[in-house]
């Protein structure tokens, strides 16, 4: 899975990466003093990359939680976003990580504890007040589970905290870790969806949606709190027939009124995104879409963008309170 790892050298002897580095003992090793040498320059080729990605383990100096963009949250006042990790797993066509970034590489800061640390703090700034923290913003939160034991070490820190909700947004089933411990009350496992002809067409690598929606099952009988995330609506010209298909076969197994949220959202990137990952992936169709240029952003006309929202949002009503829907904003 990991044919190289490059490791800072003031982490070599984290245990973190020794472990780590236990776990893909024929892997080449590659010292480097920052990450950034590696995952930064220009002249690299995303789509290459991302046959046979390299792990960089690296430290996290400053900025271990951000404020969450305006209109991104499922109900909370105070909403951050941490990133344990940069680039997923997954090979999403619509995934603005192409465009952000100059490496398909995966970036792991092995200092947890910093992050852990700074969180606790950020929930101490206002304890009589809800604070969300998303961590599937630059990364999928459970994809790489198995290698860093990302949920098993933060659970713990947010269960300790009173007013502190954690996000894990995914589109993996490695929920072992999850099934085998207590539930954590206030962290919501959110699962990412699509119809399967979209998925089968622009979501590579990813598990098929009849699994996440298995997973997320599992996970819900057990008495996690689940969401469920429609983002980014992908346009077809039979969508909405595509898209009800999907909610019934959603809500034949997952049960509706114990939802934590449901957000949707329409296809977006910031333009100078877009045209990135538009030059490594010319002949995608997804780019034939009827798309437009509106204040920097690209996505689709105003009257489909506006048709596509109103329509699924009508549908998903039928099943979910309007108390759990969360349109997105952005």
């Amino acid at each position: 899975m990991i044919d190289t790892l490059y490791i800072e050298s003031a982490i070599e002897s984290h245990p973190r990466t020794l472990a780590i580095r236990a776990r893909f003992p024929r892997a080449r090793t590659v010292s480097c003093e920052r990450y950034g040498a590696v995952f930064n320059p220009k002249a690299q080729n995303f789509r290459l990359q991302k046959q046979r990605p390299a792990l960089i383990l690296a430290e996290k100096y400053q900025k271990f939680v951000l404020h969450a963009p305006s209109g991104y949250g499922i109900g909370g006042q105070r909403n951050y976003y941490f990133s344990h990790m940069l680039n997923c797993l997954y090979d999403c066509r619509y995934c603005f990580l192409q465009g952000m970034y100059q490496s398909a590489n995966y970036v792991l800061f092995v200092n947890f504890e910093d992050f852990q640390q700074q969180i606790r703090q950020t929930c101490q700034e206002t304890p009589d007040q809800d604070v969300y923290f998303f961590s599937g913003y630059d990364c999928d939160s459970l994809a790489f589970e198995p290698v860093t034991g990302f949920a098993e070490q933060f659970l713990p820190v947010f269960a300790e905290q009173a007013n502190a909700w954690l996000e894990l947004r995914t589109k993996s089933t490695q929920i072992r870790s999850l099934l085998n411990r207590e539930v954590v009350p206030r962290c919501v496992v959110a699962f990412s969806l699509s119809p399967d002809s979209v998925a089968d067409k622009v979501e590579a690598k990813a598990p098929t949606v009849a699994k996440r929606i298995e997973a997320a099952a599992k996970l819900q009988q057990q008495g996690w709190q689940i969401g469920l995330r429609f983002d980014p609506l992908i346009y077809q010209h039979d969508y909405r027939q595509q898209y009800r298909a999907l909610f019934e076969q959603v809500f034949a197994v997952i049960d509706a009124e114990a939802l934590h949220s449901v957000s949707l959202g329409v296809f977006r990137l910031p333009e100078q995104y877009f045209k990135k990952i538009h030059k490594l992936y010319p002949d995608e169709k997804l780019f034939a879409s009827p798309l437009q240029n509106a204040a920097g952003m690209v996505s689709y006309k105003a009257e489909l963008e506006h048709s596509m929202m109103a329509d699924c949002s009508a549908m998903l009503l039928e099943y979910i309170p309007q108390t759990a829907f969360f349109p997105c904003t952005l």
